[in-house]
């Protein structure tokens, strides 16, 4: 069997920080938010019910790690997703977790309905 080479801790570090962009719950909106079109912060203050600068926090970070874009018009800054392999990783995720409940709730009916035998 082929071992796998050592990763340098450059690269683990890098994936780990891209992975925890996506643990916070308020980015995890944003991104649902931003999905089909780009949208200005105050549009996400009143979609999330936050404080704006709770949002632009948000959004500076993954603006930051090159997920979405930002541009400005007035007084107003829009943001989009510019990186869509993000939904790619979300929908997988959320795929799993999928079939992870489906089977732990056939598992709850089989010992349910041992329970009523």
């Amino acid at each position: 069997m082929k071992q796998a080479l050592p990763l340098p801790p450059e690269v683990v570090q890098q994936v780990a920080e891209y992975f925890s962009l996506l643990s916070e719950p308020m980015r995890l909106r944003l991104l649902h938010l931003l999905r089909d079109e780009e949208k200005c912060v105050q549009e996400l203050v009143e979609a999330t019910q936050t404080s704006q600068a709770n949002v632009s926090k948000h959004l500076k970070v993954m603006w930051q790690a090159g997920i979405l874009s930002r541009r400005s018009e007035g007084t107003c800054a829009y943001y989009r997703v510019e990186d869509q392999m993000i939904f790619d990783l979300c929908n997988r995720v959320c795929d799993r977790l999928a079939t992870r409940l489906e089977q732990q709730a056939r598992n709850f009916r089989v010992l349910n309905s041992n329970r009523q035998a």
